[in-house]
């Protein structure tokens, strides 16, 4: 959660500038090198959050299906490691977007652009790597990690309601509230970042394959309202993960309580039919007659010797 309010935080850094950008018809007035920055740090951020993502719901699915495993390989320094992975890898893809800088175009400083044929060239097979490693792969991560934590969590609630004859309704509250955020969580992926990686992919199609100026400017336009719906994640995950965080702790809590609960009463029922088998016998030996008591003789045999007062 540190490495991804991280990397929310270093990108919105860069929102003003952005928003100045385009508040001045797309005219950029400010120093190349921040143009740079800028371009960097969206990448930067927007691929740091998937991957994040996707390891905050691998955890999720450590937690629930596998919990012994998560105690043995979710430790701090690995997870430390696997952090320092995430924006290495991501910041070493996301170098070649620090050589696009600042172009002149039709009287204005453009930002954001490439300059020309090679650079358009160069972010049209950037742009699959990305979509392969960045979002297609976590996707298909979160899916399955998903879609494996709603199983077995119906599965627990169809065998508590079997056992017991009802389900509580705290329990059942929290069930429903665990299985909402994780749709919540799959909506925002698909929301935020699938838009996005398809219009990105149509519009760099259309400006390498030459579709036209008319079907390129419309497919930019839609880029930049897809964009908007990536950059609005880095609001969204602070508040969904929050929330789930808290629920996921609360059930893996009462999942573990059930069991126990379920263990001990089934030991308590074994004590009790022993106890029951017991008790019979018990009664029948307090029934029974003691044996003769022990009589006391009727005088104290004086065994000691008068003590002599002569020195």
């Amino acid at each position: 959660m540190t490495n991804l309010a991280l990397s929310d935080a270093c990108f919105s850094l860069t929102l003003p500038f952005r928003l100045a950008y385009y508040f001045r018809g797309a005219h950029w007035d400010l120093p190349d090198w921040l143009c740079r920055l800028c371009v960097f740090c969206f990448y930067l951020n927007l691929y740091t959050s998937i991957l994040f993502l996707t390891g905050l719901s691998v955890l999720r699915w450590l937690a629930v299906l596998k919990p012994l495993h998560h105690r043995a390989l979710a430790t701090p320094h690995r997870a430390s490691l696997a952090c320092l992975g995430i924006w290495l890898f991501v910041g070493g893809t996301s170098v070649p977007f620090l050589f696009s800088g600042t172009r002149v175009r039709a009287g204005l400083t453009r930002c954001f652009e490439p300059r020309n044929s090679a650079s358009w060239k160069r972010i049209f097979i950037l742009n699959y790597v990305g979509v392969t490693f960045g979002f297609l792969i976590p996707f298909i991560t979160i899916l399955g990690c998903y879609g494996s934590i709603i199983r077995r969590l119906t599965a627990t609630a169809i065998s508590q309601t079997l056992q017991t004859g009802s389900l509580k309704s705290s329990h059942g509250r929290r069930h429903r509230q665990s299985l909402c955020l994780v749709a919540m969580v799959t909506c925002t992926f698909l929301l935020c970042f699938l838009p996005y990686h398809v219009a990105r992919s149509m519009h760099l199609h259309a400006v390498v394959g030459g579709w036209g100026c008319v079907v390129t400017a419309t497919q930019q336009r839609v880029l930049v309202v897809t964009l908007c719906l990536a950059a609005a994640n880095s609001v969204l995950n602070p508040l969904l993960y929050y929330c789930a965080g808290e629920s996921f702790r609360t059930t893996i809590r009462n999942a573990s309580s059930r069991r126990r609960s379920l263990s001990s009463l089934t030991q308590g029922s074994l004590l009790n039919s022993h106890r029951k088998r017991s008790i019979p016998t018990k009664l029948t030996m307090l029934a029974t007659p003691l044996a003769q008591p022990l009589s006391l003789p009727e005088s104290i045999p004086d065994t000691l010797s008068p003590v002599n007062n002569s020195p």
